[in-house]
């Protein structure tokens, strides 16, 4: 009997011990698990930033992500939307085109708009064969379970991001807690690309000189700049623009723009950006080109412009004027009535009032990584402090 009691109490034991040890193994796990989760979520984090540092478009960045989530916690479908102030836009989807209308209108589904008024997650998922997700019009086979996350910035709906997959039920313990991280970083890059792409819905084409606007150089442009690691930017302004459009005619202030944004872009090489900064300013960025190389070129292009001769109708050509005086030196030759014609017009040209531009020319260095718009700032300050009288270039 003592032997009987002394075994039940050894495997009494024995089962307390294997107990133990599964709980303490099982903690654990659940500890290794925690720690590999969180190490998932910190590589994710890091990739995001890294995503947002890119040379690329802001909709590309966003579909990396899209694919850095798909990939890291192996999402069947992942898709996020984005309300533009117009319309929902799918910025990023691993799902077939053809199901994206139904995808970018969830917002009108019954079933999620509490969702967004209460910015929750919302949990959907069919029981049986045959059925169908309330916002699913042709889909059966695709998505059997979905979870919906509303997109707020600074308690502003932007969107959603919806998780979907082809099983029912995938998502019944799922670590919502986990989920909701992602989440938050998700609406963190797209805080975060929202002045690259204000910059870029920005950019515009100037109406006189055919020339990109400012904002091209901190979007596209910076990106060709930023190739190299020293570049020079210049910006001359034509100090005597303001008086042409008040002496004269805006109508020839405008002339005088065009030209000379036409003159200077066909003078330079493709490899450098010419844009017009704002009212008489114009910036040049010689990439990968220190101050004294471009010293004597620019002297050269400033006289080159300050020499030009322009009419409201545009550039007066040197050759022109020439033909103009042999003819009128010709004597006792009949002239056909065409001729004659052409002669008095050729007579108004000459006698049309012209200008030649006035330009003060300044440079200075521009180093990759440091604020762009910091240095155009100096650029634009000094000209627009200089004497009236100055012309010159002006290395600061």
């Amino acid at each position: 009997m003592g032997i009987v009691i002394a075994g039940m109490v050894s495997l009494i034991v024995v089962v307390l011990v294997l107990l133990f040890y599964n709980i303490t193994l099982h903690k654990k796990l659940q500890k290794f698990k925690d720690i590999r989760q969180r190490v998932t979520n910190l590589n994710v984090v890091q990739d995001f930033m890294s995503t947002i540092g890119e040379d690329m478009t802001v909709d590309q960045k966003i579909k990396k992500i899209n694919e850095i989530l798909i990939d890291r916690y192996e999402i069947k479908y992942s898709t996020i939307v984005v309300f533009d102030g117009t319309e929902y836009i799918i910025k990023a989807s691993n799902v077939e085109p053809k199901h994206w209308e139904s995808l970018k209108s969830l917002q009108d589904v019954e079933i999620f708009k509490d969702s967004i008024t209460t910015a929750t997650p919302k949990y959907i998922t069919v029981n049986k064969e045959g059925e169908q997700l309330p916002y699913q019009q042709s889909e059966f086979g695709r998505a059997k379970s979905a979870i919906f996350f509303p997109l707020y910035i600074d308690n502003v709906y932007i969107g959603y991001w919806i998780l979907e997959s082809g099983t029912p039920h995938d998502f019944d313990n799922v670590d919502t807690t986990v989920l909701e991280r992602i989440k938050v970083n998700i609406v963190s890059v797209l805080k975060s690309v929202v002045h690259q792409k204000t910059l870029e819905s920005m950019v515009r084409t100037d109406q006189f000189t055919g020339l990109q606007s400012e904002a091209y150089l901190y979007g596209e442009g910076k990106k060709i700049i930023d190739q190299y690691t020293t570049s020079t930017m210049c910006m001359f302004k034509i100090i005597n623009l303001e008086n042409i459009n008040n002496d004269f005619s805006r109508k020839l202030g405008n002339q005088v723009v065009t030209q000379i944004g036409k003159y200077v872009l066909n003078n330079i090489s493709n490899d450098y950006i010419l844009i017009r900064y704002m009212g008489p300013k114009f910036v040049i960025a010689f990439s990968g080109v220190d101050n004294d190389s471009v010293a004597e070129f620019l002297n050269d292009l400033k006289e080159d412009v300050e020499s030009l001769k322009i009419t409201e109708k545009g550039l007066i050509e040197e050759n022109k004027d020439d033909s103009i005086q042999a003819t009128e030196n010709v004597e006792n030759i009949e002239v056909p009535e065409q001729q004659k014609e052409q002669k008095e017009e050729q007579k108004e040209e000459k006698e049309e009032k012209y200008v030649e531009p006035i330009l003060n020319f300044v440079i200075s260095s521009y180093y990759k990584g440091t604020g762009l718009e910091e240095v155009l700032k100096k650029l634009e300050d000094y000209l627009d402090n200089a004497d009236i009288n100055e012309s010159d270039i002006n290395n600061i």
